[in-house]
């Protein structure tokens, strides 16, 4: 019965890091890569874990046991995209190999989520989670954070939030909106957080690459109508918060809504213009086209 021992990278350090193709067959590929994700990144801990998967399979070999090792790669976007690239290349490596049996080899708890895909198309014999051996003294703490936070992953789903947190908070201040602050802040970090939970960070990427895409192609118009009607939004806000502030001599609303729509008649002109002005550019670039 053949075995294979795998080693799985659900965050794709070895592509992204190392430049290797995956799914990555034999030990002669798997120390070639290990070597190379090595140079480029010597503390990264899917090192530990596939030379730990190569000395299982050194091993096997001295047993004389019929045994193959692989390591398969998914995503930086950990969850169903990183997951179907893992399951693809799992069909793969068994159908090259011909195991009948895996013995598993992980960094992490997050590696582990794949052991449902794993189960449903081999036989799981074995599971080796690989532990790094951390000294005692934490003199370099602040070290370690920094490598930590250079990590491209650890950004996107830390260092993100905050900057977006950041920058609304600064936008309001600017403005002298403190008191609003707040709650624009926390409407932008539940937006993230349910972004994150739904899984939408693929949606949001595709519609930004057809926004690119139609800067490309001149079909500029719904962007600027998008623009447009951001640029209303924030101009009504300011306009709201300078009724709110400023004191009338008389309680009448009329006064109100008359101060409010004089703030308002430059966001609406400089709406209008954005419109007008992408509406412009589509018509030139589509006459341009037509021969």
């Amino acid at each position: 019965m053949k075995t294979l021992v795998l080693n799985v990278d659900r965050d794709n350090d070895f592509g992204r890091k190392a430049k290797t193709k995956s799914p990555i067959i034999g030990v002669k590929d798997n120390i070639e890569s290990a070597n190379k994700l090595g140079q480029a990144d010597p503390e990264d801990s899917d090192l530990n874990a596939i030379f730990s998967a190569i000395a299982t399979y050194n091993k096997l070999k001295q047993e004389k046991k019929d045994v193959e090792i692989a390591t398969i790669c998914g995503h930086i976007s950990v969850g169903l995209k990183s997951d179907e690239i893992l399951a693809w290349q799992l069909e793969q490596v068994i159908k090259i190999t011909e195991a009948e049996q895996v013995i598993l080899v992980t960094d992490g708890a997050e590696d582990e989520y794949i052991l449902p895909i794993i189960e449903s198309r081999i036989k799981i014999t074995s599971l080796i989670r690989v532990t790094v051996k951390q000294s005692k003294e934490l003199e370099d703490t602040y070290y370690r954070i920094l490598k930590i936070l250079d990590d491209e992953k650890v950004q996107k789903q830390f260092v993100l939030p905050i900057s977006l947190v950041l920058i609304v908070w600064a936008f309001f201040v600017l403005f002298d909106m403190a008191a609003s602050g707040l709650g624009a802040i926390l409407l932008t970090l539940g937006g993230y957080l349910l972004i994150r939970a739904f899984r939408w960070e693929r949606n949001i990427a595709a519609i930004w690459e057809e926004i690119k895409s139609g800067f490309l192609t001149g079909n500029l118009s719904i962007y600027t109508y998008i623009l447009a009607i951001v640029v209303l939004i924030a101009n009504g806000i300011l306009a709201y918060n300078e009724v709110t502030i400023t004191n009338f001599a008389s309680d009448t609303e009329f006064l109100q809504t008359i101060f409010f729509v004089n703030n308002m008649i430059w966001g609406i002109v400089i709406a209008g213009l954005l419109v007008v002005s992408g509406r412009a550019v589509d018509l030139y670039v589509k006459d341009k086209k037509t021969p």
